[in-house]
């Protein structure tokens, strides 16, 4: 049996390429967007991708089980579980078998028993697999999606909070329950193969550790530990992270089909003509370190620097019916496209020229202030005001007295929020979020927008060292 994971650093998600050497077929369970590992890999061993699997509609990135089904004929295994309203909608188009509870899929000699393992969604299915071309009659591992991860299981709300499912928060808590209890009678040795990792929002407390087993989960995951079934529900559905604004349309997209059309001319943009592209149609990108953004960029720009929080930054603060204008490295923009694709942002239209823009001279600004300044001259001072773009759960943990709480993903649609005639005062954590929060302030009229360097973090280290 051949194996292999791959990793989405931008999306913190995980993939699998399982393969029969014996008669060469291959399925990739959870394929993202981008197939052009799936493809190196199946080349490089021979195989054929005949096969593809989805343990659930994902809501956190763009699948690309349908562009594989359209360019490779690989049949696509998906569920059957679940209501009608979770339903996948292009089938009729690619060779597929809907899937329940008990049912089985072949890959080669490699047997793969599919398991209903509702909570995260109610159509969400867990794979696990038995290599009976090796010989073995007991199973060697489970893919459990977004059901199980090393640390935590997934969360139940999502329906209800980016899709408007009313109610389904509270029912998936219970059901998931009950598929923990279920999954905990695997026995120990079964590796555990999760679609995320840490990072991820589709859970609160993922480990960074790829797999694991279900014994070790036993021991110390604190929902298989759990086994009262209202402390479980009590705890799972507490303190989740905010859902980035992007999941609603993954959600739509993942049912009704990813767009298998993602080719377009990407134009370089003079700068000269930059103007033309400032309006509500046009999001300019500016991808650069925060550091080298604040000490120049054009005017009306967003910074969201090219790092592994890119992706998920881009989908909170993009919309969708926006065309994408980049300002970074020009050997950056091919590997940025794809991390736009990776949620569906495929509007990427143009770039600016990194040489044309170090000679620009008409660039704006901002500054950063210290802890010690914010305290000396600024906190108490009618002109000015203080804005926390953390997260409820840090904000609800302790927060500077008098400050104004906007979350960064909600910042653009609650600008008015800002109080006017005020120089607002960004800070979350570390200064990397409010970083990209002044960007976005600034763009939208806030000229005089100040950061607080080092964030709550440098604020609280000042208050100790205030008071010993």
């Amino acid at each position: 049996m051949f194996f292999k994971s791959y990793f989405d650093e931008g999306l913190a998600q995980m993939s699998y390429m399982i393969g029969c050497q014996k008669t060469g077929e291959a399925i990739v369970i959870d394929p993202a967007r981008d197939l052009t590992a799936y493809y190196e890999t199946a080349k490089k061993e021979g195989f054929n991708l005949s096969k593809a699997a989805e343990t659930h509609i994902h809501a956190d990135f763009l699948s690309g089980a349908r562009e594989l089904a359209n360019e490779k004929g690989a049949k696509l295994y998906v569920s059957d579980e679940g209501d009608e309203d979770w339903k996948y909608q292009y089938l009729n188009e690619i060779e597929h078998q809907l899937v329940k509870d008990g049912d089985e899929i072949y890959v080669g000699n490699i047997r793969i028993d599919v398991i209903h393992t509702p909570g995260h969604t109610p159509e969400s299915l867990s794979f696990l697999l038995t290599d009976e071309g090796g010989g073995s009659t007991v199973p060697m591992g489970v893919f459990t999606g977004d059901f199980v991860f090393v640390g935590d299981v997934g969360r139940p709300d999502l329906l209800e909070k980016s899709a408007g499912a009313e109610g389904t928060a509270d029912k998936g808590a219970e059901q998931m329950f009950r598929s923990v209890q279920r999954f905990k009678k695997l026995p120990d040795y079964v590796q555990i193969w999760p679609g995320h990792g840490a990072g991820s929002s589709c859970g609160k407390s993922l480990g960074a550790v790829p797999s694991s087993t279900v014994g070790y989960e036993k021991e110390n995951n604190w929902a298989l530990k759990c086994i009262d079934e209202s402390s479980f529900t009590e705890e799972l559905l507490q303190g989740q992270p905010e859902p980035p604004k992007y999941f609603a349309m993954m959600k739509k997209m993942n049912k009704q089909g990813p767009s298998l059309e993602k080719e377009r001319e990407i134009k370089q943009i003079a700068l000269r003509d930059i103007e033309d592209y400032h309006n509500s149609s046009y999001v300019i990108i500016d991808t650069r370190k925060s550091s080298e953004f604040a000490a120049g960029h054009i005017s009306g720009t967003i910074n969201i620097p090219y790092n592994r929080s890119f992706t998920n930054w881009a989908g909170w603060l993009v919309d969708y019916d926006q065309k994408i204008i980049l300002v970074g490295p020009e050997k950056q923009i091919s590997q940025t496209k794809l991390s736009l694709e990776s949620i569906g942002l495929d509007n990427l239209v143009g770039y600016v020229d990194m040489a044309e823009l170090e000679a620009y001279g008409g660039m704006e600004t901002y500054e950063s202030i210290t802890p010690e300044e914010l305290a000396k001259h600024y906190k108490d001072h009618d002109d000015y005001v203080i804005i926390d773009v953390r997260n409820n759960s840090e904000w609800d943990d302790d927060h500077i007295d008098g400050a104004y709480h906007i979350m960064l993903g909600k910042l653009k649609e609650s600008l008015d929020e800002v109080p006017s005639g005020r120089t607002p005062i960004v800070h979350c954590q570390s200064g990397v979020r409010s970083a990209i929060a002044s960007s976005l302030l600034q763009a939208y009229g806030h000229k005089d927008v100040l950061n607080l360097k080092g964030g709550f973090s440098a604020w609280k280290e000042r208050d100790k060292l205030e008071q010993s």
